[in-house]
């Protein structure tokens, strides 16, 4: 925010205690102004699409960095998303957030990042600063995520696809898919760089985000 201050007057959303995608989306449109662009990463990703879903007469532009547009997947492989985050969830809940996220977090960066100290302690510190209950409310909106690919190829705006080469969450071959749902879209894949772009590679991310603004 600070790095494109000079270009836009930026705001981060606030979920609170919200556990549904669709909710968190009204609730930035509640205090939006009448014309913006934004930019989602993970998550915030899937709150933009559904924010454009909604009122795709008022984004100017979207940035969507390491997030995905599939709903939970059938079978098993749902199943095992599920039983996964509510570990994670239970972890929190009875040892803190701190205690989920020494799980969480290493296959969340970089490997070669691991013991980068100042980075994993940086995004501990963000993360800690919220509470298991607000934890345990995104993990039900993430798993009751909506099929956002029919809002994908609607989008007419200025679009841009970030991932980190190294995401193994949500990598290049998803945001490649994505971004070819989306007319004109621009695809960046950041070098040495896992899911969480904007602590790992802020200065690559910015310069992004910059260009894409300019276009909007």
């Amino acid at each position: 925010m600070d790095a494109l201050s000079d270009v836009a007057d930026c705001t981060c959303a606030d979920y609170g205690s919200l556990d549904s995608l669709p909710a968190m989306a009204e609730a930035v449109l509640r205090t939006a102004p009448e014309r913006f662009a934004i930019a989602g990463h993970s998550m915030g990703g899937r709150v933009a699409l559904e924010i454009y879903r909604l009122a795709p007469d008022h984004v100017a532009g979207i940035a969507l960095l390491n997030t995905g547009y599939s709903p939970l997947a059938a079978g098993s492989a749902g199943q095992e998303e599920t039983r996964k985050r509510g570990e994670l969830v239970a972890l929190a809940q009875s040892q803190g957030m701190r205690a989920m996220l020494r799980q969480w977090l290493p296959p969340m960066i970089n490997s070669r990042r691991i013991n980068d100290t100042p980075l994993v302690n940086a995004i501990t510190e963000m993360m800690s600063r919220k509470t298991p209950e607000i934890f345990s409310a995104q993990v039900r909106a993430l798993l009751a995520r909506p099929d956002a690919s029919a809002v994908l190829e609607q989008i007419r705006c200025p679009a841009l696809l970030l991932s980190g080469r190294e995401d193994g969450w949500s990598g290049p071959a998803q945001h490649t898919a994505m971004s070819q749902k989306i007319a004109g879209s621009q695809l960046v894949i950041v070098p040495d760089c896992g899911h969480m772009s904007t602590m790992e590679r802020p200065a690559e991310v910015s310069a992004a985000l910059r260009a894409w603004i300019y276009t909007c």
